[in-house]
């Protein structure tokens, strides 16, 4: 409003210096100092009364032209509101605007009733009606500027349309970009839950066993306590080493927090079944096929199937349990073989997937084989036990 005041006060100005506004006896009111003093008010609310403003202009327009006042230098003004009406009018003041400038060369050329000014052969000054092509022409140049202001108020309303498009995209694309933050945090935070899961069930079973072990032995076998007590130790000073790391990204958003500790794989596998004899139980390893470096995700995959199955035949599958533990390299997949012959699993805690019927295990492997699109297949195991079979595909994880 300020800047259309500015304006306004020129359009003022320039109005309300009379043609004939002066006489003997000093200055005299009339209609056309109204109009001199109403269009420039107009324009001070243009921007927030636009279809208004537009059509009392429009309404004020044909009264002058009935009215047969001569347009002043406020005329200009008109021009003003027909750029208004299409930048910022509703459709209905757009096309008022537009029928206005069309018919605003004829209403003047009509009102004037111009007549072409000449010279006879003596030098006398005489007048004559303009042909019809002069005439046309005229009332063409005296709509050209109308149409072309009003042309660039539809240009400025397709450009800030298009603006407030691209803010709109722009803030849709801000949003849809934090939703999938959200979405990211949330899948790490549930594989690092699974990660906390497989560290804290395989390190703290160990513990409990190699504990009740020495504490069996203490009193007969001092040095077998004793190397149990030294298990106990190493596995819990694993366990704490892994969980810092885990916890450290749930701490920290920087991504590099995972590298404090390099995830185990394939090659680690050797060592965590070395571990798990160290607690009491009897497992075979065997590989086959043609062992090659794997993505890291099917190999941190791997691991933690094994170390999960373990862990779970540590829990379910009774007293002198044996295990065994096969990896096949294929060309394009990588199976995963884990069994047991102990006295495997009920139906209800397959179902659940645990004697505590929370499930996170089966379920927690369940979803890193999804991850990398391959298949796993648990169950009791013909002639007693358990298995735990996963087929990884190798191409579409890599």
């Amino acid at each position: 409003m300020v800047v259309d005041a500015a304006w306004a006060a020129v359009v003022l100005l320039f109005g309300l210096i009379p043609s004939d506004g002066y006489a003997d006896d000093g200055w005299r009111f009339d209609v056309s100092i109204l109009i001199a003093v109403l269009l420039p008010l107009l324009m001070v609310f243009r921007r927030r009364n636009p279809d208004i403003t537009v059509a009392a202009a429009a309404g004020l327009g044909v009264a002058q032209v009935l009215a047969d006042i001569v347009p002043g230098a406020s005329a200009v003004a008109y021009l003003v509101f027909a750029y208004t009406g299409a930048a910022f009018g509703r459709k209905w003041t757009s096309r008022l605007a537009l029928a206005a400038g069309l018919a605003s060369g004829p209403l003047v050329f009509w009102q004037l009733r111009l007549v072409k000014t000449a010279f006879d052969q003596g030098g006398d000054v005489h007048t004559r009606p303009y042909t019809f092509g002069e005439a046309a022409l005229l009332t063409l140049l005296m709509s050209t500027p109308f149409i072309l202001c009003w042309a660039w108020g539809r240009l400025t309303r397709v450009r800030r349309a298009y603006l407030t498009e691209l803010e709109d995209r722009a803030a849709r694309l801000e949003r849809e970009r934090d939703a999938q933050s959200k979405v990211a945090v949330a899948a790490e935070r549930a594989r690092i839950a699974r990660e906390l899961h497989d560290v804290v069930a395989h390190n703290v079973s160990v513990m409990i066993v190699q504990a009740d072990g020495a504490a069996y032995v203490l009193d007969n076998s001092p040095q077998q306590a004793k190397e149990a007590l030294g298990t106990i130790a190493s596995t819990g000073r694993q366990a704490l080493v892994e969980m810092r790391r885990l916890l450290g990204v749930l701490r920290t958003s920087d991504t590099k927090a995972e590298e404090y500790v390099p995830q185990p794989g394939v090659e680690e596998l050797p060592e965590l079944l070395e571990q798990v004899r160290t607690a009491g139980l009897d497992v075979d390893y065997a590989t086959s096929g043609h062992p090659r470096e794997l993505p890291r995700g099917v190999e941190l995959t791997v691991y933690r199937i094994v170390q999960e199955a373990l862990t779970n035949v540590r829990k379910h599958g009774g007293p002198d349990v044996h295990a065994r533990v096969a990896v096949d390299f294929g060309e394009r997949e990588l199976a995963v073989l884990v069994e047991d012959d102990g006295r495997g699993s009920t139906d209800e805690q397959l179902a659940t997937g645990g004697t505590d019927g929370l499930g996170h295990g089966l379920i927690g492997m369940r979803e890193r084989v999804g991850m990398v699109s391959g298949s796993l297949d648990v169950g009791p195991r013909p002639g007693g036990g358990f298995r735990i079979r996963a087929v990884l595909p190798l191409k579409a994880a890599h």
